[in-house]
């Protein structure tokens, strides 16, 4: 088993180094986050082997309807953002690793890293309560059309939940900068270009670094930060390279190409105005009060209940892109054994851990 996991690692590795100039130094990093006691980091890292391990430890919901994926879902891919009149938007918010993948990859995932995120302890709401409570939002956005999370007139329960999680601005800003290394000797026009698109005539003193260890499972890809000052306040923008999924490294048939303007455009959603695909790079918009909401902020069993309903309806306004599987997916799902998606998450989590525990002894 640590023979298998490192051989992964470094097969994934070798491709990733095919598709972008890798930081090595970052790789490194990311090698010591995954050996860390808390496994939560070791489980976003490596999606390349959830997406190899996957199709064998739950062969038996390979053959489920298949969708335009997220593919890497986890509880921390969900944030906040503000459309173009200024609204509070809440959603799924990285979509690298997107594929065309059987609908349950994501709900399987989703639940798994709610296990893991709770570092081994049984969260509040439990397992199978918290699986019905996916499943709820899931089904009943799916069946509905779908509906984009603007928290304003509607959303209230959610919006209470996102805004009290809102990031102090002085905090946010120094936190940003600390983890910004020295400007890159070698920087493309392409990517300078890129960056100041957007801040160009408004902003003064712009300059671009190239930002660090951040994140885990596109750690080692190229990624920059144009930070400047507008009017006495930070204003930020970042590139992050695109690559194609971690599918694609395990099926050479597949297009070598990003998914991530595909499922942006297919899936019902309340656009984020700052966030596009240009060339080889996705660049967003980096601010105070756009974040997650932290599982450990919630003192509610309640709360709990509405975040984890809102994570499967907002999965239901992507998976509902691909329109001509939602009637099927109903009709499996109405057929599916009552336990099947607690059932697949632990074993999904137990294969993970196993991994986790490899992947430390050969350090």
């Amino acid at each position: 088993m640590v023979a298998d996991m490192v051989i992964a690692t470094q097969r994934y590795e070798d491709w990733l180094r095919t598709q972008v100039s890798v930081r090595e130094d970052e790789l490194h990093y990311k090698h010591d986050q995954m050996a860390l006691k808390d496994d939560f980091p070791f489980f976003r890292g490596t999606y390349y082997r959830w997406a190899e391990r996957w199709p064998l430890v739950c062969e038996e919901l390979q053959t489920a309807p298949r969708v335009l994926a997220v593919g890497d879902l986890h509880v921390e891919n969900f944030g906040t953002w503000r459309d173009r009149e200024g609204r509070l938007v809440w959603g799924i918010n990285d979509f690298d690793e997107a594929d065309d993948l059987p609908f349950t990859n994501d709900l399987v995932r989703l639940v798994a890293s709610a296990i893991i995120g709770a570092d081994g302890a049984e969260f509040r709401l439990g397992l199978k309560r918290t699986c019905r409570a996916i499943l709820s939002g899931y089904k009943g956005h799916l069946q509905s059309g779908g509906q984009p999370f603007v928290l304003e007139e509607e959303n209230l329960e959610m919006r209470a939940l996102a805004t009290q999680a809102d990031r102090d601005p002085v905090v946010f800003w120094k936190k940003l900068t600390a983890v910004l290394s020295d400007p890159p000797p070698h920087l493309s026009d392409e990517i300078t270009a890129i960056l100041k698109r957007d801040l160009q005539g408004a902003a003064v003193a712009c300059e671009i670094r190239a930002r660090a260890q951040v994140g885990m499972g596109s750690l080692g890809k190229p990624r920059y930060l144009a930070l400047g000052s507008l009017m006495g306040g930070w204003v930020a923008r970042e590139a992050k390279a695109l690559t194609p999924p971690a599918t694609a490294f395990l099926n050479p048939n597949l297009p070598g190409v990003s998914r991530v303007p595909e499922i942006l455009l297919r899936a019902t959603r309340c656009v984020d105005p700052f966030l596009r695909v240009e060339g080889s790079w996705i660049v967003r918009r980096l601010a105070p009060r756009c974040s997650r909401i932290e599982l450990e902020m919630l003192d509610r069993i309640e709360d709990e209940q509405v975040l984890f309903r809102s994570m499967g309806a907002e999965l239901a306004n992507v998976h509902g892109g691909t329109s001509d599987a939602v009637d099927a997916i109903l009709q499996w799902l109405k057929a599916a054994d009552s336990d099947w998606l607690p059932h697949a998450a632990e074993a999904m989590v137990s294969d993970t851990r196993r991994d986790w525990k490899a992947w430390r002894k050969s350090r």
